[in-house]
């Protein structure tokens, strides 16, 4: 019997959308990362991109469970002597809620050029709306 290996000129792609009303913010960047990379599909290959389209909307209503608003910080460096910047999430959620669930998604994704063309099949949106009604994207039920 011979093992199936994808091709990335095979791969048939799907666009899906996640309505991210209530869900916690780990478990939802954990599926999401896991449809981007195509570990839902029978064809998953680990060194192709078999993944999906994913369009993540109502970013500011996702949750953190547990005391993660007022303990956890989401820290960048300005590559600057002492630039090191800390946002705490309380801070991030009510402004920038887009950006915690695309960095939420992208630390669960392979850290190489696999994993940066993955990521670019993600869009993530503030409000419920999207302009992506032409591509007819599925809605992808997560469990809460």
């Amino acid at each position: 019997m011979k093992t199936y290996m994808a091709h990335a000129e095979t791969v048939e792609r799907k666009w899906y959308v996640v309505d991210a009303e209530g869900l916690a913010l780990g478990r939802l960047a954990s599926h999401v990362a896991s449809v981007l990379r195509g570990k839902h599909k029978p064809t998953y290959t680990p060194n192709v991109d078999t993944g999906d389209f994913v369009i993540v909307i109502n970013t500011d209503k996702v949750v953190l469970t547990g005391k993660k608003l007022e303990d956890k910080y989401y820290r960048y460096h300005t590559a600057y002597i002492g630039g090191l910047k800390e946002i705490p999430y309380k801070k991030l959620m009510a402004e920038k809620s887009d950006l915690a669930v695309y960095e939420a998604v992208k630390g669960m994704l392979p850290k190489n050029s696999l994993g940066r063309a993955m990521l670019k099949k993600l869009r993530v949106y503030k409000g419920a709306e999207h302009n992506h009604a032409a591509q007819k994207p599925e809605v992808l039920k997560i469990d809460k």
